[in-house]
């Protein structure tokens, strides 16, 4: 089914696209801080999506939230009962973040409705933008909680439940600013799920290429370790008598670099001693080890290496070692179909283009589990994200945004 042959060619408004980036971008920006930090469920984010709800409102969209705080606005005819083609991501952030990590996608659905709109025009299929929450996973773990609650894999209330590490309790912070919705999780199921993201990552600008197709997304182990060890006066205890938590945390670290090989990515990313005293040894250690790659296989040889170092190093120290999951999602391999339609779609634009894997995780991973997803991927000047120096020109983002667009005009002419 095609657009009606008298309505009027979908235009991006690439103007508001920006203004809108750069206004959400001023949310959680703190004296004295370059960057903003609207880490899930704080005030912060409360204000950024008070400014979505309102940005959608305006579109006229029939905005819904559900019980897990994820913001759906959809664009359709009344009484429309098709699956929509879901466009999304995040608003949530890190800590002193960029403006355009997760907000781009979610901004650029918006650009695409706008153009319908603009244009007078009901698309064949619904439409809808979604805004998933605690996507970063900083505050409350697991990351792209949202969206794995949307998609069924993590129970509603084992979710609402989770403590952050701040202490506070999910659920309780979600009614505190006002988005526990009463929407049940996953009831808009998608048709199709599109996801638009800066890249993260230095491929593209190195290539010099305008936009990545991205075919799958690699596979991520996080692990929280403590190192039980005993605590002693730091002049007074021979090397050979120490059961030096801190010395045996290090060591493990400086290894994991002997983990990484055949394309492995091996982090630790946190690290706390106890009790972090400059004369004593350290009793005990916290630590975190992220592992990614995008083969299955690859990633659990990781895991056992590691879990044998742990291993080792407790009976040549006589420390006790513990390793608790946090996170373990395996790699995912977006919809070819998706995929050649992106592709095509930057041919058309003129636009260059590569195939390519995405090293960090999405939304879209999530609700690959339950429709066809793919997502786009435009460069990240210096390949810097997470960091306020976070930056994508505006003739990228848009060129983003117009492959967009073009993509959810084919897939609806196919309905």
């Amino acid at each position: 089914m095609s657009l009606p042959s008298d309505a009027q060619p979908l235009q991006l408004d690439g103007e508001t696209l920006l203004k809108q980036i750069r206004s959400l971008g001023e949310i959680g920006i703190e004296p004295g801080r370059e960057g903003r930090t609207r880490i899930a469920l704080t005030d912060a984010d409360k204000a950024g999506r008070d400014r979505l709800r309102q940005w959608m409102d305006a579109l006229g969209l029939n905005v819904r939230t559900d019980r897990i705080g994820n913001i759906f606005g959809t664009l359709g005819a009344d009484g429309d009962q098709q699956a929509p083609l879901m466009i999304g991501s995040h608003i949530d952030s890190v800590a002193d973040a960029g403006e355009l990590d997760g907000c781009y996608g979610v901004l650029a659905g918006l650009a695409v409705v706008r153009a319908f709109r603009d244009a007078a025009t009901t698309p064949t299929r619904p439409i809808t933008v979604a805004a998933f929450t605690n996507e970063e996973g900083v505050r409350y773990q697991p990351d792209m909680m949202g969206s794995l609650v949307h998609a069924g894999g993590l129970d509603i209330e084992v979710a609402l439940d989770t403590l952050g590490t701040d202490g506070t309790r999910l659920g309780d912070e979600l009614d505190r600013i006002g988005y526990a919705g009463d929407l049940s999780p996953g009831a808009l199921a998608p048709h199709e799920y599109l996801e638009l993201h800066i890249e993260q990552g230095p491929i593209l600008e190195a290539e010099g290429i305008q936009i990545g197709v991205v075919e799958n997304l690699q596979g991520i182990s996080w692990q929280q370790i403590t190192i039980k060890g005993s605590a002693n006066h730091a002049g007074t205890t021979p090397m050979h008598l120490r059961r030096d938590a801190g010395w045996v945390a290090s060591s493990v670290i400086s290894e994991l670099r002997e983990i990484a090989v055949d394309g492995t990515l091996a982090t630790a990313g946190c690290l706390r001693l106890e009790p972090n005293l400059i004369n004593v040894i350290p009793r005990k250690a916290v630590f975190t080890v992220d592992l990614r790659h995008p083969d299955e296989s690859h990633l659990r040889v990781a895991e056992q290496k590691l879990a044998a170092l742990l291993a080792r190093m407790a009976d040549e120290e006589g420390v006790e070692v513990w390793s608790e999951q946090l996170v373990r999602f395996q790699p995912v391999t977006f919809n070819a179909e998706l995929a050649a339609a992106i592709e095509s779609s930057a041919n058309r634009l003129g636009l260059s283009h590569r195939r390519m894997t995405s090293g960090a995780g999405h939304d879209a991973q999530m609700i690959a589990r339950i429709a066809p997803a793919a997502m786009i991927f435009v460069p990240s000047q210096g390949g810097i994200s997470h960091n306020p120096r976070e930056h994508t020109s505006d003739d990228l983002l848009l060129a983003g945004a117009q492959v967009l667009l073009d993509v959810v005009q084919q897939r609806l002419a196919q309905a």
